[in-house]
């Protein structure tokens, strides 16, 4: 067995690093303002960040700032604002008649789809990668990495994008929300 020696500012790091990802994650799920809940969650992703850091993960740390919390967060906000938050609409109305059941068909055929896929394909879901071999040392860090991204780890890494797709149709929903009108709104 190893001994693992661990040092105060090792500690103060991941700490702090905990407490910016629960902290931002309560943020997403409790603040009412989508603003606010996709500012938390640029607080979650940089705490992620940090934690990359203190683990040597320089590579992912920029990549967890530079996409996640400067791209995927503005445009959820971008969104957001797009749709206008203080705008009343009815989501009960459909704008385009039948939508729905073309959308199930489509949600349908891509599941169909991805567990053909997945019956006829030799990838695996990453649970064996925590006793696998790691990264060789030197150069080719990167490109180990992306080898692996997009070969024996493709469906961990398609199931993210459909996540994010996923919130940002959330966060439009969230936008289309309808609220109680204030009696000074109605007077105006």
């Amino acid at each position: 067995m190893i001994a693992v020696a661990y040092s105060v500012p090792n500690i103060v790091v991941f700490a702090t690093s905990a407490l910016l990802i629960l902290v931002g994650a309560v943020g997403v799920i409790a603040l009412k303002n989508p603003v606010h809940a996709a500012l938390s969650l640029i607080m979650t992703l940089f705490g992620v960040a940090v934690a990359f850091v203190a683990q040597s993960a320089d590579f992912l740390a920029a990549v967890q700032i530079i996409v996640y919390a400067g791209a995927i967060v503005v445009l959820f906000l971008f969104v957001i604002m797009f749709l206008g938050v203080d705008r009343n609409l009815h989501v009960g109305v459909e704008p385009l008649v039948g939508q729905r059941p073309f959308a199930a068909a489509g949600a349908a055929i891509t599941v169909g789809g991805l567990i053909a896929l997945l019956a006829s394909s030799h990838w695996v879901t990453g649970a064996t990668s925590a006793s696998g071999h790691g990264l060789a040392k030197g150069s080719g860090n990167v490109r180990q990495l992306g080898t692996a991204i997009f070969t024996t780890y493709l469906f961990a890494f398609e199931a993210t994008a459909a996540l994010l797709i996923i919130a940002v149709v959330g966060a439009v929903l969230l936008a289309r929300r309808e609220r109680a009108t204030l009696p000074e709104e109605v007077a105006e």
